[in-house]
C-alpha cells in the first residue's frame, strides 16, 4: 500500500515532516476500537478465530516462535500486561518524549503497541486457582491448561518495544522523518529479525531520509511487515512505509475471508491478506479490547514470519518472504492483485510445504530501487523543483514561412465533410445517454456509485467484571 520518485523527498524537511506527521498513525491505527476492563479472559481467548482459520494452530506443532526477536515500531508496549509477561526482552525510545526502554504508551494512540505485541507474542496467563473448599472431593488439574487472555502468533517469541511520536505534535520536536528510520536502525542492531510496523500513511512516496535505513535492515536480512492501510482511514491506496521495495505489506479480510471494504487499501505493493475485522488484543494496565484494521493484520503475517525464522534460523529474509506469499490461497483476480497480493495467508502450509527456493524477494528490493530512482546516492538531498525553465540554444535554422495558397473545392468539401459527421456523432451521444437515464429513473434497481465507503459498525465487547 507508486510513484517512482518520491515527492515528500524533495519538500524542504519542515514541510515534509508536517506533512507525514499529519498522515501517519490514524491512518492505520485500526478503524476501530471498542474497550472494556478485563473481561473473562478466557471468553477473549475462546474468540481469537484466526489462530485457528488462518492454519496458525496447525503451524504451532513445527514451531512456535523460540529464539526470534520481533521489534515492534509502534506507540510503546505495556511490559506489564498479564498475557506478556516475560516476552518483551528490551526497548527504545525513538520519539524522545517517552521512557528510554519504549515501554510507555505515547502519542495519539498510546494503547495501539499493546494491542499488536498482545496479537503478535501474547503468551495469555494461567487463571488463578480459587481456593477449595474443604469439604470439596479433590480432583486432578489437568495438565497444560490452555491459558486465559490472548495467545499471539508467535506465543514464544520475544518483543523488541520501539516507541514513536505520531499522529500529533511530539513535545521532544523529533518528526517521523528522524523516528522511523532511528526505530529501524535500533532494532536491526539489537537484534530483532522480524520488524513489525502496523503505522502507515495515505501517501505512498516516502522521505529520503527512511532510504538508509530500510536499506540497512534490508543488507542485514531483517524481514519487515507493514499495513496496507484501511480505506475508513483515508488510504484508499497503499501508503509508506508499506510502499518501500522489499516490505511484506499485509491486506486486510473480514470475517467471510473477503476484503475487508474498511480495511483493505489497493496498491501493487500488498504481499499478503489476513483477518482485520473482529480482532482482539490486550491495552496498557491489563484489560483487552475488540478492535479491527490492518495494524491487526500485520502481527498476525509477523508472528508467521516469526515462526519460520524460528525454525530454520539460517533462511534468508527473503527466503521467508516468499515461504509466506507463495503458500498463500489465492483470492481475488488469479494471480497476484492489488487487493489480495498474493493471496490470503495460510500459517500452516508456510511452515509445513516443500517451497521452492526464489531467486530474490518476490517483493523486490529497496537497494535495486535506490540504485534506480535515487541513482544511489544516500547522502545528497534530492534537488528541490524549480519553476524556472532554461532557454536552450537554437542549434535548428530560422525557419522559412512558406507562400500561402488558396484552398481548393475538395479541402472545403473534406473539411465540410469531417465537422457534420463530428456533429452527427454528438447528437448520437447525447441521445444514448438520454435514453440511459431514463431507464434508470424507471428502474431504481440498476446499480449505483457509493462515494462513501462508509465507518465500521460499532464492535461490542464481552461482559464488564
Amino acid at each position: 500500500m507508486h510513484p517512482a520518485i518520491s515527492r515528500t523527498a524533495r519538500l524542504p524537511r519542515a514541510a515534509a515532516s508536517a506533512l507525514l506527521v499529519l498522515v501517519l498513525a490514524a491512518s492505520c491505527l485500526g478503524f476501530g476500537l471498542c474497550s472494556a476492563p478485563a473481561a473473562q479472559a478466557d471468553e477473549w481467548r475462546d474468540k481469537q478465530y484466526w489462530l485457528a482459520e488462518s492454519g496458525i494452530t496447525k503451524a504451532w506443532e513445527v514451531s512456535k516462535g523460540a529464539g526470534v526477536k520481533v521489534a515492534v515500531i509502534d506507540s510503546g508496549v505495556d511490559a506489564e500486561h498479564p498475557d506478556l509477561k516475560g516476552a518483551v526482552a528490551g526497548g527504545y525510545d525513538a520519539s524522545g518524549s517517552g521512557r528510554p526502554d519504549g515501554q510507555q504508551g505515547v502519542g495519539i494512540k498510546p494503547e495501539h503497541g499493546t494491542l499488536v505485541a498482545t496479537m503478535l507474542a501474547g503468551r495469555g496467563h494461567q487463571p488463578a486457582s480459587p481456593s477449595p473448599s474443604p469439604s470439596a472431593s479433590p480432583t486432578a488439574a489437568p495438565a497444560n491448561p490452555a491459558p486465559d487472555g490472548i495467545v499471539g502468533v508467535a506465543p514464544e517469541a520475544q518483543i523488541l518495544s520501539v516507541s514513536t511520536w505520531l499522529g500529533s505534535t511530539n513535545p521532544s520536536g523529533k518528526s517521523d522523518q528522524d523516528q522511523i528510520p532511528e526505530a529501524v536502525r535500533w532494532a536491526v542492531d539489537n537484534g530483532a529479525r522480524v520488524i513489525n510496523i502496523s503505522l502507515g500513511s495515505t501517501t505512498p512516496q516516502w522521505p529520503q531520509s527512511w532510504d538508509a535505513a530500510f536499506l540497512y535492515a534490508e543488507q542485514k536480512d531483517v524481514v519487515i511487515v507493514a499495513a496496507a492501510g484501511n480505506r475508513v482511514g483515508g488510504n484508499i491506496q497503499v501508503g509508506a512505509p508499506a510502499t518501500i521495495p522489499g516490505v511484506l505489506t499485509v491486506a486486510g479480510l473480514d470475517r467471510q475471508g473477503a476484503a475487508s471494504v474498511d480495511a483493505s487499501s489497493q496498491g501493487i505493493s500488498i504481499g499478503v491478506a489476513a483477518p482485520a475485522e473482529n480482532l482482539l488484543g490486550g491495552l496498557p494496565g491489563g484489560g483487552y479490547a475488540e478492535w479491527a484494521g490492518t495494524s491487526g493484520s500485520t502481527p498476525i503475517v509477523a508472528g508467521v514470519a516469526a515462526l519460520i525464522r524460528s525454525k530454520w534460523p539460517s533462511m534468508s529474509a527473503e527466503q521467508v518472504i516468499n515461504r509466506i506469499v507463495s503458500t498463500a490461497k489465492d483470492a481475488g483476480a488469479p494471480g497476484k492483485d492489488p487487493l489480495y497480493g498474493f493471496g490470503v495467508l495460510n500459517a500452516e502450509a508456510a511452515l509445513k510445504d516443500t517451497v521452492p527456493e526464489a531467486a530474490g524477494n518476490p517483493l523486490g528490493s529497496i537497494a535495486e530501487w535506490i540504485r534506480v530512482h535515487r541513482r544511489g546516492n544516500l547522502a545528497t538531498p534530492a534537488p528541490l523543483p524549480t519553476t524556472d525553465v532554461p532557454s536552450a540554444v537554437p542549434t535548428l535554422p530560422e525557419a522559412t514561412v512558406p507562400a500561402a495558397e488558396p484552398p481548393s473545392q475538395r479541402d472545403s468539401a473534406i473539411g465540410a465533410s469531417v465537422v457534420i459527421g463530428f456533429g452527427v456523432l454528438f447528437v448520437a451521444i447525447v441521445g444514448a445517454a438520454a435514453v440511459q437515464l431514463r431507464r434508470a429513473a424507471r428502474n431504481p434497481a440498476l446499480p449505483g456509485e457509493d462515494a462513501d465507503t462508509g465507518a465500521t459498525e460499532a464492535v461490542e465487547t464481552g461482559p464488564k467484571t
